[in-house]
């Protein structure tokens, strides 16, 4: 008898890639050489702590300075840049150094991994994407040693270098201390190169380039280059203005008489402190005030802040810009009983309208399923749950002090949430979608339904 064939889509083939990697890094980091103390962690943070490096998201059960030995750590950093790339981006890359071409399905690969519409000019994007992370990682690094050698010597170095590419990739992982950058709050130099990682990391490689060919060809025209950019990098950039203003001056105004925060600072540091909270909410989950400590009003405008997340084909997670906007504008073009929707002058596919309500839908299914399994095995706070499944489902890393507290069961729910998270809502779709398309004949009769 002739056995079947089985069929693997490129979606099938990236979320094996991820699962394979959180369960390679897990075996690893349940070594007792990964240990500081150098007894094994239980196999369930080791799990825990595989999931939330390579889906980039920061959530810790155990303090990672003072649990992983320096091997463990370079285990995790590893996991954290294979994550942020993409496990078939860093394979591809190396199929390139190798002077192979990438061969069709490899190309397609790639073209799904970054949610591209093409896959013309791949292997440039893709040396270009390897080259770029390099490079903006080394500078951080940079900047980050005029502050942590002289203050931890030369194991600065390995602190800056780590502290670069989980910024980079969003991860929000350090180790420096068990309080992330709290004893950084008022530092610039760490807020800044902080902030410039992460806002690069999450804005997309897509607008890198537009931005830098666009500067290049209009130099001259340096007023015309935002008019000559993509409909992508205009809505990415646009959007990632507006929620990184508006975010600081709500946290500004919410935080302002907080003694818990920032009563007791400067202007200047109230203003630094409240635009890095803006900033850390976009996925990053670095945190420089205990997430706890803040208002009502600030965890309601974070948990916001951190379901949108940053941008597409970057390192953020959550449902990203261009896709919140698409959702919003669509929904105010309906209201207004307009056929068509158009940014900055540009016609939106139905298509692309479509798939950006199946984003924010399922995205938001995740969350609310994962909320209330969580809240059937924990007695937290309501706000302290949502905090923590709104932060595992983007891929965000901040929690109200709840992470570290969650049972076997708590531990199991957030492991999958952040795997979901990380893997995308419209690839899990595909991916679960067993049946083949099939051409209809006979397409079935329409008959009109009441909306709302």
């Amino acid at each position: 008898m002739k056995r079947k064939k089985i069929y693997y889509s490129t979606t099938h083939i990236i979320m094996l890639s991820f699962l394979l990697g959180i369960i390679a890094g897990s075996i690893l980091l349940s070594l007792p050489v990964s240990s500081a103390g150098g007894e094994a962690v239980p196999y369930i943070d080791a799990l825990f702590t595989a999931t939330t490096s390579v889906c980039v998201t920061g959530l810790v059960t155990l303090p990672t300075v003072t649990t992983w030995s320096v091997f463990g750590q370079v285990i995790i950093l590893i996991l954290i840049q294979m994550g942020g790339l993409g496990i078939i981006t860093i394979m591809s890359a190396i199929i390139i150094s190798l002077n192979r071409q990438l061969g069709l399905k490899s190309r397609i690969l790639i073209q799904d991994a970054f949610n591209l519409n093409s896959i013309s000019g791949i292997s440039i994007f893709l040396k270009n994407v390897v080259l770029g992370t390099f490079v903006v990682e080394g500078a951080g690094a940079l900047l980050y040693m005029t502050v942590f050698i002289p203050e931890y010597g030369l194991r600065g170095i390995w602190i800056s270098i780590f502290n670069s590419i989980s910024a980079f990739c969003n991860a929000g992982i350090d180790i420096m201390s068990e309080n992330s950058l709290c004893d950084y709050a008022l530092n610039p130099m760490v807020n800044i190169t902080t902030s410039l990682l992460v806002i690069l990391g999450g804005i997309g490689y897509i607008v890198w380039w537009d931005v830098i060919m666009v500067s290049k060809k209009f130099r001259r025209q340096k007023f015309k280059c935002f008019h000559r950019m993509t409909l992508q990098s205009k809505i990415a950039l646009t959007v990632t203005g507006i929620l990184l203003v508006s975010g600081a001056i709500l946290f500004f105004i919410f935080e302002y008489n907080n003694p818990l925060t920032i009563k007791n600072l400067s202007l200047f540091d109230k203003i630094q402190v409240s635009f890095f909270q803006s900033v850390t909410t976009r996925t990053a989950g670095f945190a420089s005030v205990p997430q706890q400590n803040l208002t009502n009003a600030s965890s309601v405008v974070s948990l916001l802040l951190m379901f949108i997340g940053g941008s597409p084909v970057g390192t953020a997670g959550g449902v990203k810009t261009v896709t919140i906007a698409v959702v919003l504008f669509g929904t105010l073009a309906t209201i207004k009983n307009e056929e068509t929707l158009s940014l900055f002058s540009r016609r939106i596919s139905k298509q692309a309208i479509s798939k950006a309500v199946a984003v924010l839908t399922v995205s938001f299914m995740i969350m609310f399923i994962s909320t209330v399994l969580l809240s059937a095995v924990t007695d937290a706070k309501m706000l302290d749950i949502v905090y923590e499944t709104v932060s595992a489902t983007a891929t965000v890393g901040l929690t109200r002090d709840l992470t570290p507290s969650l049972n076997i069961w708590g531990k199991i729910i957030i492991i999958f949430t952040m795997y979901l998270g990380r893997i995308g809502p419209i690839s899990l779709l595909v991916a679960f979608n067993v049946k083949r398309e099939k051409q209809n004949i006979i397409k079935d009769p329409v008959e009109e339904i009441n909306i709302g």
